[in-house]
């Protein structure tokens, strides 16, 4: 039987976060110490520990069949990959940054300048759009350096926190675009991988969907019912159980994490009380 050959970044918050999801959704993987490649025991799928940097060529070329890697390098490295998935972690965004002296915070201070960038691809693209005439100095690690040693005007460069910048008298001015880790896979993948792919998908699908929501359970009485209901929109129709106590119910449904709050005091203007919520493994649909 084949396998999937994934590829995971060999060091980093990707790669932990990575392990993490793939953990999360019943894969057991034995990592021994310095092993670049590792199956699982428990799903079709090889684990190859590679340089982040080099995983598109890998996955353009078959080397690897899918991989989870940060967006922001798909789209620098212009291979030909498709994105199946995104994941939700290890977000950030690619952005032009400037002195903190400049007042300037808009894409035109950077006409006749020069910006140093490990993005050379991305800046590239998005001068030509914004018709910015700029002249770009390609290096590797250390880009916030740069414009303190006098070797360019302002950088493009990935950014988080913005904790680095600050650090190097930097303030960001302009984001080039926004990146999240994402599952991306071979376009030229054969029927049976393909199938382990999906089984693979489900899982990630699954357990992101937990993520994002909440079980949710509560006291109604029981002509308020119908109104509660219309509140929780996730399932198609919330558990109804009676209570000891008439005229009662116990509603169980689930709600985006996101929408609680601001939920929550119309669930209670609509009569529920004893409200409880509870976090969930894997989700399922």
């Amino acid at each position: 039987m084949s396998k999937l050959k994934i590829a995971i970044q060999k060091s980093g918050r990707l790669n932990e976060d990575s392990l993490k999801l793939l953990k999360d959704c019943g894969i057991k993987i034995d990592n021994g110490k310095d092993q670049l490649k590792v199956s699982a025991r428990n799903f079709p799928i090889e684990v190859l520990y590679l340089r982040n940097s080099d995983i598109p060529q890998y996955i353009e070329d078959g080397v690897v069949d899918i991989a989870i890697i940060g967006e922001n390098i798909l789209i620098e490295k212009q291979k030909k990959t498709e994105v199946v998935e995104k994941l939700g972690f290890a977000k950030c965004r690619v952005s032009l940054a400037v002195p903190k002296r400049i007042e300037s915070n808009t894409a035109d201070y950077f006409n006749g300048k020069k910006i140093a960038t490990s993005y050379p691809n991305t800046l590239n693209t998005f001068l030509k759009k914004n018709d910015i005439d700029a002249e770009i100095h390609v290096i590797s690690g250390s880009v916030e350096i740069s414009p303190n040693i006098g070797l360019a005007d302002g950088i493009c460069d990935i950014v988080s926190s913005g904790s680095t910048l600050f650090k190097n008298g930097l303030s960001e001015t302009q984001v080039i675009l926004r990146s999240e880790a994402v599952l991306a896979k071979n376009i030229n993948l054969d029927i049976e991988k393909e199938t382990i792919l999906e089984r693979l998908l489900f899982r990630i699908q699954a357990v992101l969907r937990a993520k994002n929501t909440r079980y949710i359970l509560m006291n109604v009485p029981n002509d308020k019912i119908e109104e509660v209901s219309k509140i929780l929109p996730v399932l198609k129709s919330p558990t109804i159980m009676p209570l000891a106590q008439e005229g009662w119910s116990s509603l169980h449904s689930v709600i985006d994490e996101d929408k609680f709050w601001n939920s929550i005091d119309e669930l209670k203007n609509a009569g529920a009380e004893g409200i409880l919520i509870v976090p969930i493994d894997k989700m399922v649909l």
